[in-house]
């Protein structure tokens, strides 16, 4: 519970999309719908790595922890949205509404270093194929997405506790549809100023600098291929990268549009709404991004409905 000047406040109570009562019901409908298939497709996408003794390498490894990643965000944000739309409280417990920050931020946090640490794998495959089992062994595998964890956890916890030690003033009425952080901050009556500093600077090393690695790792790639004479080569390498790229292009774009936007842009809504692309859209498309131009994810698919014939009937009973 967080003490104010007047009062203790135990619980928040979230607005929502109040605002618009004619298109509650179809955004609740589409959230849940990118749920299910954010889970199905996800779910589906860990197995066949897991199983598919083809997909052990270090790519499916860090997208299946990239697939982990984005169940947990997603259900996160929206399993207790929909959960009130249902129940009709839109109210959440201090309690959960820290650990929703915390689980949101942590999430969404490993994914940016994530990200990556992908484009490095990539840069290592393309420019350094010779060494590239060498270089990414099995250890250095696990030692990256470890550390994207614990830089994920570690940072969004140092934000969580930033905004909940500040005294509230008195209003629990939270204007978006989660414990988003920045929302959260607009009820607080003191000075936030070095709780703003504390996250511009995690901002900036999730955000810009992820993106620059990102950028830096492509251009050799890119230079590589163009050394590549042949042209099925060049596809080749192209099509590894693409969905990387599509991927990055649709977190990086959705993040930095909420975090990093100028101060002078203050609509509330349009926060909402991104928040559901950030949380609903994005990782729904991640598994189909990276299954629709795989041979070795549909084959890999097909194999897992072949040998367990539940999978195939949860497919068409999700339709």
């Amino acid at each position: 519970m967080v003490k104010t000047n007047s009062t203790v406040i135990s619980n928040f109570v979230f607005l929502g999309f109040t605002h618009y009562p004619n298109v509650e019901i179809v955004i609740f409908v589409l959230c849940l719908l990118m749920y299910l298939v954010t889970l199905l497709g996800n779910i589906i996408l860990i197995c066949i790595t897991i199983l598919d003794s083809r997909l052990h390498t270090p790519m499916y490894f860090f997208l299946s922890n990239l697939s982990f990643l984005d169940i947990w965000y997603t259900s996160s944000a929206l399993t207790p949205m929909l959960a009130n739309f249902v129940s009709g409280k839109n109210t959440i417990s201090f309690s959960g509404c820290a650990s929703q920050m915390y689980f949101s931020l942590a999430m969404g946090s490993t994914e940016c270093v994530l990200l990556s640490m992908m484009a490095y794998d990539r840069y290592v495959a393309i420019c350094k194929p010779l060494r590239y089992p060498t270089i990414m062994n099995k250890r250095v595998c696990v030692q990256i997405a470890a550390g994207s964890w614990v830089t994920g956890c570690l940072t969004s916890l140092v934000e969580t506790m930033s905004v909940l030690h500040l005294s509230l003033c008195g209003n629990n009425i939270i204007n978006h549809f989660i414990c988003e952080i920045l929302a959260v901050l607009k009820l607080v009556c003191v000075d936030t100023s070095k709780v703003q500093l504390i996250m511009l600077v995690v901002s900036i090393l999730l955000l810009p600098m992820p993106m620059l690695l990102i950028c830096i790792s492509y251009a050799f790639i890119l230079t590589n291929i163009l050394r590549i004479t042949s042209g099925e080569g060049r596809s080749k390498a192209f099509s590894t990268c693409a969905a990387h790229l599509t991927v990055v292009v649709l977190f990086y774009g959705t993040a930095l549009s909420m975090y990093l936007k100028p101060s002078a842009v203050n609509s509330q809504e349009i926060d909402k709404f991104m928040a559901l692309v950030y949380a609903g859209l994005t990782p729904m498309l991640n598994p189909i991004i990276y299954s629709l131009r795989n041979k070795e994810v549909k084959e890999a698919v097909k194999k897992l409905l072949i040998r367990h014939p539940l999978c195939t009937l949860l497919i068409h009973s999700s339709k």
